[in-house]
């Protein structure tokens, strides 16, 4: 699955740390979720979606 979580963190100007401990997850998990290797869980998503103030079909594409 593509996302733009690294797109969005870039123009909030946060690091993977910063959206990390926003998302209370690893940064590991960031960088898998960034690189896509990782598609989150139904509740990761909903609180990604929160952090940067966008739909979930805005940050995930298919």
């Amino acid at each position: 699955m593509n996302n733009r979580i690294k797109e969005l963190r870039a123009e909030k100007g946060w690091s993977q740390a910063a959206l990390a401990e926003a998302l209370e997850v690893s940064r590991q998990t960031v960088i898998a979720l960034e690189r896509g290797k990782y598609d989150p869980s139904l509740p990761l998503a909903f609180a990604i979606a929160r952090v940067f103030g966008q739909s979930i079909e805005d940050i995930f594409q298919p």
